[in-house]
């Protein structure tokens, strides 16, 4: 597992288990925390299942609010993002078609909080992102950005 500050990845399902046509990740989200910036991918779509808490999405220029039990569909191509939009801690399970996206997560893990260096990272997956959107996206939603988690000296 994997915390960007406020938004987690743990990776439960590679493509390598499944042929290479879906990989399965799963994220927690604090209260109130966006999960990333404006983006919009190329090659995946991805369907994100609420478990607990409630995930808020701007899907091109529709909002929605999913609530326990809901499925919320991200097409590739569309400019998009999502939030924890509750006081509680929101848990959402993503399948990711086909895969492979599951190694971005893995690969901008690698350089956290560096995001200087995702350049080529975002050229690899064939994602675009927005960081200039997360100011504007946390005023609208009234949420908080990511925040790097302190590394304790060993």
């Amino acid at each position: 597992m994997f915390d960007l500050g406020g938004f987690g990845i743990h990776w439960k399902i590679d493509g390598a288990e499944t042929g290479k046509r879906f990989s399965v990740v799963h994220h927690p989200i604090a209260p109130h925390a966006l999960a990333a910036p404006l983006h919009r991918h190329h090659r995946e779509d991805e369907y994100s299942y609420v478990l607990s808490g409630r995930m808020g999405a701007l899907l091109g220029d529709d909002v929605v609010v999913a609530e326990a039990g809901s499925w919320v569909f991200k097409p590739r191509a569309q400019w998009h993002t999502f939030w924890n939009a509750g006081d509680t801690p929101c848990e959402i399970i993503e399948i990711i078609s086909p895969a492979g996206f599951e190694d971005c997560f893995r690969e901008m893990a690698a350089i956290w909080p560096d995001l200087s260096r995702a350049g080529p990272i975002l050229e690899k997956y064939e994602l675009d992102m927005d960081p200039d959107s997360v100011p504007a996206l946390c005023e609208r939603f009234g949420l908080t950005a990511f925040q790097p988690t302190p590394k304790l000296d060993s």
